[in-house]
């Protein structure tokens, strides 16, 4: 059933993102360049509906290389990432001590967690470990772990402190990345946990 609704949901995506495979070259890099105007100065929920369209763009400039044609400027304040020379957009995930920020238009590392800036590191170094603590028990099962008879309500305790932590994410964590990058992306649900975006208030 699991896989069903996965192989639907990319289906879906696929359909969503026609109207950017539908666009030649410079419209692409245009209607991205402009869009990457707008993301600037916030921090964005990954759910938030303009952040998922631009990486449905994201996805067909990353294909086409949109962005290592030159065929517009970036804009002033962004720099391009190492990783795929797309301009610099950090998404900030529960994976971060293991990945870093992971770059919005490749998926790749954009960020090493050893790169990120000193004074930010031990609050973020912080979060991860208290998260990853809380994420693990929807995985105990899996993990080898036996279930206690109580198991229903830790997991509902789980996912009441994994919304807390996404709030904190977003509402302290991901917006001082601000200072070091012109926007940056934050992870605002746990499937494991059951908690949606709408669950997240920031």
């Amino acid at each position: 059933m699991a896989r069903e609704q996965n192989d639907k949901h990319d289906l879906l995506w696929k359909e969503y993102g026609q109207v950017f495979l539908g666009m030649d070259d410079l419209s692409l890099a245009r209607w991205m360049a402009q869009t990457l105007g707008q993301l600037s100065g916030h921090a964005w929920r990954l759910s938030h509906p303009l952040l998922m369209t631009y990486e449905l763009a994201a996805r067909a400039a990353h294909d086409r290389q949109i962005w290592l044609k030159g065929l517009v400027l970036m804009p002033a304040e962004y720099t391009a990432a190492e990783c795929c020379r797309a301009p610099l957009l950090p998404v900030f995930s529960r994976d971060v001590h293991d990945f870093g920020l992971v770059c919005k238009h490749c998926g790749e590392t954009c960020v090493a967690f050893a790169d990120l800036p000193e004074e930010l590191k031990p609050r973020i170094d912080k979060w991860s470990s208290d998260y990853d603590e809380v994420h693990g028990v929807a995985h105990w099962e899996e993990d080898g772990k036996k279930l206690p008879p109580d198991y229903d309500k830790l997991f509902e305790l789980a996912a009441q402190s994994a919304e807390e932590l996404l709030t904190k994410a977003g509402s302290e964590l991901a917006p001082a990345l601000l200072e070091f990058f012109p926007a940056a992306a934050w992870e605002d649900q746990d499937e494991c946990l059951e908690v949606r975006p709408e669950d997240v208030d920031c």
